[in-house]
């Protein structure tokens, strides 16, 4: 039995070293790649019709609830139904088109590209002042320059014209709110987390921990302000001081581009960085209305052609790992303590 127990530890130990060095070559085969010039994966825009989903849906529910006979009349009624409404149709103008799209928001906004793809789509056959456009928007927040051009893709939205709803299930805050106040319709469910119109920059100090080690840290620069805060140097007031400068000018811009997509919006009873609840948010003025993206849908969806546009494309099987093992490294640890560190010079600015 120690035989089995040692022989046991050592395969472990063993698998643990190839699994590792597996991931190295891995690594080193993606940078290579990429270095060679390898051409970026090219993706497609997805189209589903979501009138037709529902109809599926009905469809399929009836065929289990009702007997045979029932069935068939039903599906006769609904054929006859049908028939008379693209008749009707088209004596009569054509319906309302909407596109619904989706976003769902993490720290630095990595989303924005399925984004501007389906945008930069949608914009060639979107019809200015007949179509109209809903997003589902999900995001607690996160870097100022992802979201500040994941903002500025719907707001080409409203440069072209096109009626702008936003509808947020859960969270749009920061960043995410950032994206919402574009719309023409903002709605939100009871118990979504609206709001948080701040900005914050964070970062661990480990000077001290180096010093009682006995560990130097050198740093050389030009600029005064090339580097202020820092991870491992001796921070000052006036660091600090310049650091503050900085993100005060960014909660100003913040607060002027919310203005100028919802005038009326309170922002110096707003803008404090803190979180309210759907409801609470339609007192404020932070939101339009109550509902969720369902309930909306299903609404339109009687008087509309829906239609859900998605970005896809697939990656390389190497991205695909390298991307898999980064996400799993990046959840130990959380999100704002990690890009601060690794982006902007160590001095990333959130949207909070």
């Amino acid at each position: 039995m120690e035989f089995l127990a040692d022989y046991g530890l050592f395969l472990a130990k063993t698998l643990t070293l190839v699994v590792a060095l597996v991931f190295v070559v891995v690594v080193i085969a993606a940078n290579a790649a990429r270095k060679g010039g390898e051409a970026k994966p090219k993706g497609h825009l997805t189209i589903e019709n979501l009138n037709e989903r529902l109809e599926d849906m009905k469809a399929d529910l009836q065929h289990a609830l009702l007997d045979e006979e029932a069935f068939k009349a039903e599906e006769k009624a609904a054929k006859k139904k049908a028939k008379e409404e693209r008749k009707r149709q088209e004596q009569e103008e054509p319906r309302k088109r909407i596109f619904v799209l989706s976003f769902d928001g993490d720290a630095a906004a990595s989303e924005v590209e399925e984004l501007r793809q389906v945008i930069n789509g949608l914009l060639q056959v979107a019809r200015a002042g007949k179509d109209e456009v809903m997003l589902r928007l999900e995001s607690p927040g996160g870097m100022v320059h992802g979201y500040g051009l994941a903002a500025s893709q719907l707001a080409r939205l409203r440069e072209h014209q096109l009626f702008l709803t936003i509808c947020v299930d859960k969270v749009a805050a920061s960043g995410g709110y950032m994206m919402a106040c574009i719309a023409n319709r903002l709605l939100a469910a009871p118990f979504a987390y609206i709001g948080s119109i701040g900005v914050l920059v964070q970062l661990p100090n480990l000077h001290r921990l180096l010093k009682e080690n006995n560990i130097d840290f050198e740093m050389i620069m030009a600029g005064e302000y090339k580097r202020t805060l820092t991870t491992f140097g001796e921070n000052t007031d006036e660091d600090r001081a310049k650091v503050q400068e900085e993100v005060n000018e960014m909660h100003r811009l913040f607060k002027e581009f919310i203005h100028q997509f919802r005038p009326a919006l309170d922002l110096a009873a707003a803008a404090t960085g803190e979180v309210w609840s759907g409801s609470q948010a339609l007192q404020r003025g932070l939101v339009d209305g109550l509902a969720t993206s369902d309930e909306w849908l299903l609404r339109e969806c009687k008087e509309a052609d829906v239609y859900e546009l998605g970005w896809d494309y697939k990656r390389p099987f190497v991205d695909r790992i390298t991307s898999l093992v980064a996400s799993r490294l990046r959840s130990t640890a959380r999100w704002a303590l990690t890009e601060t560190l690794v982006r902007n010079n160590g001095k990333a600015r959130y949207f909070s």
